[in-house]
């Protein structure tokens, strides 16, 4: 969660849409996107993930590759054509330099 709200607070300050799919006014290159592209979508992972060994639940386990799957499609696909319309060369240089996920 602190992830979540370090990441969050950095879209915040760049004064950029959080929001998916809405315009984004700031490239937000600091902090863990240094690591990876999208350190809330791999933080809510991380996340239901020890929730389901916490649980014991093996049917959250077997949920996690689908849910990795529909946040990959759904999401950062849209996200990433979004931003390499908006930003171009900055972003595609980005991508090449940090990964997707780690």
């Amino acid at each position: 969660m602190a992830v979540v709200l370090y990441a969050a607070g950095l879209f915040r300050k760049n004064r950029t849409a959080i929001k998916p799919f809405k315009e984004s006014s700031a490239l937000v290159t600091q902090g863990p996107y240094r690591f990876t592209r999208n350190p809330m979508y791999l933080s809510m992972l991380i996340s239901l993930t020890g929730a389901a060994v916490v649980l014991g639940s093996v049917t959250c386990l077997l949920v996690l590759p689908l849910f990795a799957w529909q946040i990959a499609t759904r999401f950062i696909r849209v996200e990433e054509a979004m931003l390499t319309e908006r930003f171009g060369e900055p972003y595609i240089a980005y991508q090449k330099r940090v990964r997707r996920w780690v």
